[in-house]
């Protein structure tokens, strides 16, 4: 939850109710020690000892299953499960590419599930898709939000929804450009043109650490 907008948690836990899910934590597992990664496994045990165990009654062990798009937290939960039961350190290789996590020991098997969740959340490789076009949907995503901190940090005078524009900027403040061919009349010159494919990297770079504002994916 460390980048989501909480201001829909309500709105957020009603919706699931509605559905029939009642069981709901929101965890920021990049803390050291997060109060609701302990009441995890106690919740989950009270879900499984109230429902009936059919043949498994004498079966003491319980197995539980982590799932979930990629790039949403798996392995940050697993890790923080282990600091907070196990009292051991990181088990799981944490990432920001899908598949990265695909079992860890024998006592945890993890889900992935790879479907088409937003492209600015890091579902599926940028470059499968191109920056450019990551960029343009997290451009009018924050514009239909209402979220124009970018505005300030790459000093744009005001919201645009024209991501050539956008990028162009962030290419002339960051510095990134890059030199090209062109042809002329008079023969071919060497010109400096803004790089968007690192614009559009770093736009969405900081979309994802947060730097653009909290904002629910959900």
């Amino acid at each position: 939850m460390d980048l989501a907008d909480l201001s829909k948690k309500q709105s957020i836990l009603k919706k699931l109710e509605k559905r029939g899910v009642s069981n709901v934590l929101f965890t920021d597992c990049l803390k050291q020690r997060d109060e609701n990664v302990k009441k995890l496994v106690p919740m989950v045990v009270k879900v499984i000892e109230s429902e009936a165990r059919f043949n498994r009654e004498e079966n003491t062990n319980y197995c539980m299953m982590v799932i979930g798009v990629p790039n949403v937290g798996k392995s940050s939960l697993i890790n923080s499960l282990r600091r907070t039961n196990l009292k051991k350190g990181r088990a799981s290789r944490v990432g920001g590419e899908p598949g990265i996590t695909k079992a860890v020991l024998t006592r945890i098997q993890v889900g992935v599930l790879d479907m088409f969740f937003f492209l600015t959340s890091g579902t599926i490789l940028d470059h499968l898709v191109g920056e450019d076009i990551i960029a343009d949907y997290l451009l009018y995503s924050l514009n239909r939000l209402e979220k124009f901190s970018y505005v300030e940090k790459y000093d744009l005078q005001e919201p645009s929804d024209d991501i050539q524009n956008v990028l162009k900027r962030i290419a002339v403040k960051l510095g990134k450009t890059q030199r090209v061919k062109a042809i002329t009349g008079v023969g071919n010159i060497t010109v400096t043109v803004p790089n968007y494919t690192a614009a559009a990297y770093d736009f969405i770079r900081a979309f994802r650490k947060g730097e653009l504002g909290q904002v629910m994916l959900d």
